[in-house]
């Protein structure tokens, strides 16, 4: 057993990527052939029942650079910038995982929090099939009603106040004792200021104040909100019920006010990972402060160009200032795309291109890793129907080509544009599933076959309906039969279809399961289901998904169909502000990067047919599309990446980036390490030996008069990188990576009389240590 774990990663403020370590210390073996074209799958495209690794080093298996950074980062503050479809999930789990198989990580120590219940649960899902079953993978309000639950007798006394499950009801009233009279938009918009204040941690007489400091635009006379939001608070108090806002505030005060709970808390857990960091809302991350309590063992995974909630007071801002709360922190960016192919992506970085505000300034360039595929296209309709109907058509032809209907997902702006498509894939005879709808393993129809299925398990050999099933699968869809599943699903689509597609779900996992464990028993298979019921690890339902743009976050589709794209819907009408633009802008970019080979963008010139064909496409598409203009700046791709560049605030524009390319064989260089070197690792090295030696001795010289580690200097690479180019003057030396301006004017003339044969005369002095 390795008598420790990794070393402690090196503090940084800056990107790097360098070669991992198993939990000896030792650098582990791979090559680029590990991960390169194929060998890193992305994080939804694993096997099903994958074999759970022996060993830490098995854990990294099939990693890309990147991701092994994160995954052995184990130390200190980390910070993954991680861009659509580079498998962040699959990073950070690896990580855990890795850290647990090493002995570093107790599982009973970690907390990892997401957003959602369904992210949670794919991420508990993932780690038991990694080994690391023991972790706790939940909710902000999950996590905090556990532990508010536990202390409230200890802190407060008593039972915890009832949970509110939907507030609307008590807002309701208390508009009306304000005698407001809303109806069921005007409520849920006052519902929603409600919530904001709340995780902004703002109160009932500071509201008018608040929302006029901020970007946000108030529904509704912010004094008559205020009102209602103070009389909703008093009915709580009066019913004593909490609300799900209620459940971060109280355990926020509770760790505040009670240093032994907090101890105690603390003692529990002790290394933290939050994905989705982009979507933490103040108040979040208060509780998430409280819980480290000063310590430092914390990793974030987020993306600031996919911040789409700052309505329910998310910010990037926690993201992007995590270097400046940990400057130690080690930072690692995920850029290689797994996901979509090179068109999809190259029209996702151009979507981003023409932003603007501090998440565009941080924006990431995607690398698509994917074999090429067809270009996105563009369609425009004469009406709403028509757009439908195109859309049906389109699919239909896709499912013919064999693509899976739980592969394709038709996207809106709002809820209130699914009704046109219901009905136009239903006469298509188009099977489809609506976004939102209650948990799988919640539906009655899947209830029922668990119990029909842990019956047939219990009564083995003696259960009839098994008499002339031969293997597993047989034998679930003996039993599923008697729930209504037959070989063929029924017409149409309804309540009948949906039940069928749900058994069949159960169906195909039978089968998947008797694949990968031959020798599985029907009890072994109620077993996993009960697991995946239990992490809300549900199988895929066969049929389209119809989502909105906000629920479509996370997910990922092989054919994705945009809709609705007219200037008013995307963006829509009321986003006024510039904060607000972007934000719709970085709504439609979730929505292309969901796509993995098939992407469709189309918009209706009116509402109904007859009706004058009078709207415009959405301002986000121009420059994109073929024949259309740019408000701002002329589209230009950026080498190599697929995407643009363009100046921002009145800064001067720079020219597009040419492909960086090897100077040996002239291959495109996308990993870090080769482009420091301007080659590819396999090609030949015209390395001068002796420079380099006497390059690394003048290193370790300079890093002891600074009193920092060597790298800080020069790393290996870029040392390397001299000593391969011998450069000649300072613009050949500024030409290699890892040379900045402020390490050309502190170290380079020491390294040109380097590269000359020169000798240095006593000990060069750096410039930030000269009186």
């Amino acid at each position: 057993m390795c008598p420790r774990g990794p070393a402690r990663s090196a503090p940084a403020s800056r990107v790097f990527v360098r070669q991992s370590r198993t939990g000896c210390g030792q650098p582990s073996r791979w090559s680029r052939a590990d991960w390169q074209h194929g060998g890193v799958t992305a994080a939804t495209d694993s096997p099903l029942f994958p074999r759970v690794p022996d060993s830490p080093d098995a854990v990294l298996g099939g990693l890309d650079p990147e991701q092994r950074e994160v995954a052995t980062a184990l130390h200190g503050p980390v910070c993954v910038l991680a861009g659509a479809g580079t498998g962040k999930t699959r990073a950070i789990t690896h990580r855990i995982a890795y850290g647990v198989l090493a002995g570093i990580l107790p599982p009973a120590s970690v907390l990892a929090v997401t957003f959602t219940n369904r992210a949670a649960g794919e991420m508990r899902g993932r780690l038991r099939q990694l080994g690391a079953a023991g972790v706790q993978a939940r909710t902000f309000h999950s996590a905090a009603l556990r532990q508010l639950q536990f202390f409230w007798p200890r802190a407060v006394g008593g039972e915890l106040p009832r949970l509110l499950e939907r507030k609307v009801q008590l807002v309701a009233e208390a508009a009306a004792r304000c005698r407001l009279r809303l109806d069921r938009n005007e409520l849920r918009d006052v519902t929603g200021e409600i919530e904001w204040s709340k995780v902004t941690q703002t109160v009932p007489e500071d509201y008018p104040a608040a929302v006029a400091a901020s970007p946000r635009e108030a529904p509704r006379d912010p004094a008559e909100t205020s009102r209602v939001y103070a009389l909703y608070e008093q009915l709580k108090r009066e019913r004593s019920v909490i609300d799900f806002e209620d459940v971060l505030l109280l355990t926020v005060g509770v760790l505040q006010d009670r240093p032994d709970i907090a101890e105690t808390v603390r003692g529990q857990y002790q290394h933290f990972v939050v994905d989705e960091y982009q979507d933490v809302s103040p108040l979040q991350q208060r509780l998430l402060e409280l819980w480290l309590g000063g310590r430092d063992s914390l990793c974030v995974v987020g993306d600031a160009s996919q911040t789409i909630y700052s309505f329910t007071g998310a910010t990037p801002d926690h993201l992007l200032n995590f270097r400046v709360r940990h400057p130690e922190a080690t930072v690692v960016k995920l850029v290689r795309d797994y996901r979509s192919t090179p068109q999809v992506v190259h029209l996702a970085n151009g979507l981003l291109s023409q932003a603007r505000g501090r998440a565009a300034e941080h924006r990431l360039e995607l690398v698509s890793q994917r074999d090429p595929g067809p270009h996105p296209a563009y369609a425009e309709y004469a009406d709403e129907p028509a757009e439908a109907e195109g859309t049906a058509q389109r699919i239909r032809a896709l499912l013919d080509a064999g693509v899976p209907a739980s592969g394709i997902a038709v996207l809106y702006r709002i809820n209130a544009q699914s009704e046109v498509y219901e009905q136009a894939l239903a006469d298509a005879g188009v099977p489809y599933q609506l976004r939102g709808a209650e948990r799988f393993f919640e539906r009655p129809e899947v209830r029922e076959a668990g119990v029909a299925l842990r019956g047939a398990a219990r009564a083995g050999g003696n259960d009839s309906l098994l008499d002339d099933a031969v293997d597993l699968p047989s034998q679930v869809r003996a039993v599923l039969a008697t729930k209504g599943w037959t070989p063929e699903p029924p017409a149409g689509s309804g309540a009948a279809r949906d039940r069928w597609e749900s058994l069949a779900a159960l169906v195909r996992l039978a089968g998947d399961f008797a694949a990968a464990r031959p020798e599985a028993s029907l009890a072994e298979l109620v077993a996993e289901l009960d697991e995946r019921a239990n992490a809300q690890h549900a199988p895929t339902v066969e049929g389209v998904t119809l989502a909105s743009l906000h629920a479509a976050k996370g997910l990922e589709w092989d054919a994705v169909f945009l809709v609705g794209l007219t200037e008013g819907v995307m963006p829509i009408t009321y986003a006024k502000s510039e904060e607000q633009i972007e934000e719709e802008r970085r709504l439609l970019y979730v929505g292309v990067t969901r796509a993995r080979r098939h992407l469709v963008l189309s918009w209706a010139l009116a509402r109904s047919p007859g009706s004058r064909g009078g709207r415009r496409p959405s301002r986000f598409l121009d420059g994109l599309r073929s024949g259309s203009g740019s408000g701002s700046a002329a589209a230009r791709p950026r080498g190599g990446s697929g995407g643009i560049e363009r100046g921002r605030g009145g800064a001067r524009a720079r020219g597009p980036r040419s492909p960086v390319r090897c100077r040996v064989c002239g291959r495109t260089l996308t990993d870090p390490g080769e482009l420091k070197l301007m080659r590819c690792e396999d090609c030949p090295s015209d390395l001068d030996e002796v420079l380099y030696e006497r390059l690394r001795e003048w290193r370790a010289e300079q890093a002891r008069l600074l009193g920092q580690p060597p790298y800080c200097v020069f790393t290996d690479k870029t040392l390397l990188a001299i000593a391969e180019t011998v450069p000649g003057d300072d613009a050949a030396l500024a030409r290699i990576s890892g040379v900045g301006r402020r390490k050309l004017e502190r170290f380079g003339a020491d390294v040109l009389a380097l590269c000359a044969g020169e000798e240095l005369r006593g000990e060069a002095v750096p410039k930030s240590r000269e009186k």
